[in-house]
């Protein structure tokens, strides 16, 4: 029997902005891996059907219609249910792989770690899931985290799982792309006990990328997650 199995509450996160086309099924592969009590869908200011096709894939959904993926993500976890242990994050976009989510969930079930963070880049990624850009990020993030915590990481991979007591404890404030960063960088910081795992990645399922599809994208969400490395860097303990 997997360790998940131990854990009396599971929660899954997905910010979604305008994924009208993949989120439907994104929720539905999400319930099937039967391992959630509940589902979220954050719709994060959509101008399509992102909300409707959320619900009729079975997932609740509640608006944060300030943009912004940080807003998003800090919007899912306040409307937690009170009985949530672990909560679990992945992108809308159909490029995560939930099928993988004991992965995740097992070492925390097993109380070894308190955050497990899935690495695209240690894993099987279809062709052309990843640029050579977000590859390069991780991985230098990574380096640099090593340095400041003594924490290696090779990726900031949105599909991860962490304590709920543990997450409240962090302190998030970061409200655009560089949550993910801010969230290693904090739970470094605090002692966490970290693991990263090999996941799988695909393309998107449908729809355009908001950060990678696009050159200004791709700048302006490097500019933030420099931001939030400098801000979280220097601020005091």
């Amino acid at each position: 029997m997997s360790a998940s199995a131990n854990v009396a509450w599971v929660s899954v996160v997905i910010p979604a902005l305008n994924e009208e086309e993949p989120i439907g099924d994104v929720s539905r592969a999400v319930a099937a891996t039967h391992i959630p009590r509940e589902i979220i869908v954050v719709d994060n200011g959509s101008t399509d059907a992102t909300a409707q096709r959320a619900r009729e894939g079975g997932a609740k959904v509640i608006s944060e219609p300030r943009r912004g993926y940080g807003r998003a993500c800090a919007a899912g976890i306040r409307s937690l249910s009170l009985e949530c242990d672990v909560v679990v994050s992945l992108d809308g976009d159909g490029s995560d792989c939930p099928e993988l989510m004991n992965q995740l969930i097992d070492p925390i079930a097993a109380e070894k770690y308190d955050f497990v963070i899935g690495s695209r880049t240690r894993g099987q990624r279809e062709r052309g899931s990843m640029n050579a850009q977000q590859i390069f990020a991780g991985r230098f993030a990574g380096w640099l985290l090593s340095i400041l915590y003594g924490v290696r990481y090779t990726d900031m991979c949105p599909f991860r799982a962490i304590r709920r007591d543990a997450l409240e404890r962090l302190g998030m404030r970061e409200k655009t792309y560089g949550w993910n960063l801010e969230m290693q960088m904090r739970a470094a910081r605090a002692g966490l006990r970290i693991l990263e795992v090999p996941v799988n990645h695909r393309c998107r399922a449908g729809g355009k990328s908001k950060v990678s599809g696009t050159l200004p994208g791709t700048f302006v969400a490097g500019a933030r997650i420099l931001a939030t490395f400098l801000r979280v860097m220097l601020e005091r303990n």
